[in-house]
């Protein structure tokens, strides 16, 4: 489909302090692409380029299509109500006005409420309704679900998986890496304002980014021996423990050994690193 957004070797500093250093990648156009990195990466200032906030020092930024962004911190007047900005905001940018999108996102329960006394749950869900007024190509959201209850979540997971349906192209920024495996295609690790990770999270968490454990728990007790593709056996909790870089192959070959000797699985566990494990990993790299 091509690229939605194309970052070329980008380069931005504050005064002596370089913070983005020739950071390149691409995201393509309908997919839900993850922008990740600790604190002091430059994971916000690199949004803030995308988007246009903030300018940078050199490099090349393509963005192919109308935005919408929904930023980590805003805030709007204390005295006006949630459809009182809704509105002045789809005038402000010519979009039509339909109300639905409110109540997709949960925010047409308290339309007429002042926004002082919305929760911070609810606040969110409004900036959000405001970001899609106008109906964007690509929308940018920075931790879209902080300060929603668990009800709140599922249901705004549920809108972006919608977006993504509808061909949008989303951006996101979020520190909840749950919330990434289960939304994102693909993910960008940030570190010293440079990429140090673009793939999946399958890509990251699987067999190609390190070791996986095999359990396996076995009718009779399996002979000693020693597999091509891994550690020797040993013993955790009952279950046979393999440790392999490649888990298809490893399988492969025990399954084949116990069928041999006519042993019979009971039952097989993979365990692989978590995103947040192997997100940790690459932050400590260096240190």
């Amino acid at each position: 489909m091509g690229a939605a957004i194309e970052v070329e070797n980008l380069v931005k500093s504050y005064g002596n302090n370089t913070v983005l250093k020739g950071l390149s990648f691409r995201a393509e156009q309908g997919e839900i692409f993850a922008l990740l990195g600790a604190n002091g990466a430059g994971k916000t200032t690199t949004l803030e380029c995308i988007e246009g906030i903030r300018g940078y020092n050199d490099g090349k930024i393509i963005v192919n299509g109308k935005i919408g962004v929904q930023l980590q911190s805003s805030s709007l007047p204390a005295n006006i109500t949630a459809l009182e900005a809704f509105r002045l905001f789809g005038r402000w940018n010519k979009a039509k006005e339909d109300l639905t999108i409110l109540d997709n996102l949960g925010a047409g329960e308290f339309k007429n409420k002042q926004y002082r006394t919305l929760s911070t749950g609810q606040k969110r869900r409004l900036h959000l309704a405001i970001a899609l007024l106008h109906n964007p190509d690509i929308i940018f959201l920075d931790e879209p679900t902080a300060g929603l209850d668990v009800e709140g979540r599922i249901s705004l997971h549920n809108e972006i998986r919608k977006l993504k349906t509808a061909g949008k192209t989303i951006i996101m920024a979020s520190h909840d890496m749950a919330e990434v495996e289960s939304l994102c295609d693909r993910i960008a690790i940030m570190k010293e304002g440079k990429l140090a990770f673009l793939g999946s999270s399958h890509e990251l968490t699987g067999e190609y980014y390190g070791e996986s454990k095999i359990l396996i728990k076995t009718e009779h007790q399996v002979p000693e021996f020693k597999l091509e593709c891994s550690v020797p056996l040993s013993m955790e909790q009952n279950y046979y423990c393999i440790t392999t870089k490649n888990i298809s192959e490893a399988l492969l070959e025990i399954l084949t050994k116990l069928k041999e000797a006519d042993n019979e699985v009971l039952d097989i566990k993979i365990e692989r690193a978590t995103l947040e494990q192997r997100f940790m990993e690459i932050a400590k790299e260096g240190k």
